[in-house]
């Protein structure tokens, strides 16, 4: 479950890296900034160095605010209904990091000590910033961070594949049910889906195979010879590990791969 809920929310987290609205945004907001040199920004910087200053303190609290509103849409679904209230959550909590992370810009950039006082003011302060940076997120981006957000449907389109962890994404080689999971086996590994096995059959559609046990099913590429084990059909794999055939997919199994 944990596996599955951080693929959602790097999913979402992903709908931001590659929006193009996203990242226009963001530069035309740190340039503005930059010119015009808000909060004596103009008076005790030279450009270069207000540019640098607030391309930091925007690119640090624009990711603390989507860090936050994107886990906060995850963790809280089961408790609010609204995306949006969600993810407005979130963003508020952020302010908090966003007005620590700000004073450890200005002391970088100006030596100015930041103390819980200053910190908690300057929180206080991105409050309202946070709640219009989410304001406009959703009002532009809510229907990409929706689908992105919804599980993988168990149809024909969907592949298993992509229910595992990156590394062990491969060619798909065999399934087997184990307990209330399914194990899944390709080239780059295994690893156990928490996926009934007739949902896991379905989502194995771009790949030849067959169900062979009410257990176990395997790719044709994978299948090396049939053997016979006092007078039980098996299927020998290219690993070498050996699959049970049951009575009543035996016939099938002998056409098709003998």
């Amino acid at each position: 479950m944990i596996h599955l809920f951080l693929q959602s929310t790097l999913r979402e987290l992903q709908v931001f890296l590659h929006s193009w609205r996203f990242w226009v945004t963001f530069a035309a907001i740190v340039l503005l900034f930059a010119v015009t040199g808000p909060y004596g920004t103009m008076e005790s910087m030279a450009f270069g160095e207000r540019l640098a200053y607030w391309l930091t303190l925007h690119a640090l609290a624009w990711t603390i605010a989507i860090f936050c509103a994107v886990t906060a849409e995850r963790l809280l679904q089961g408790v609010i209904v609204s995306m949006f209230a969600r993810m407005m959550a979130g963003s508020l909590i952020a302010a908090l990091p966003i007005g620590f992370a700000i004073g450890l810009v200005d002391h970088v950039f100006t030596g100015e000590a930041t103390t819980l006082e200053s910190g908690l003011q300057r929180a206080l302060f991105a409050v309202p910033l946070c709640a219009l940076f989410c304001l406009l997120t959703y009002m532009a981006m809510s229907q990409k961070i929706a689908e992105a957000a919804a599980p993988l449907e168990t149809g024909s389109a969907a592949s298993i594949l992509d229910r595992l962890k990156p590394e062990n994404r491969g060619s798909l080689l065999r399934l087997s049910v184990q307990d209330h999971y399914t194990e899944v086996v390709t080239n780059r590994g295994r690893e156990l889906v928490l996926l009934r096995f007739a949902d896991a059959l379905r989502e194995t559609t771009a790949t030849p195979g067959l169900r062979v046990h009410r257990s176990h099913w395997v790719a044709d590429a994978h299948v090396e010879s049939l053997k016979r084990d006092n007078g039980r059909l098996l299927i020998l794999t290219r690993d070498g590990t050996e699959i049970p055939v049951s009575r009543s997919y035996a016939e099938e199994v002998r056409r098709r791969f003998t």
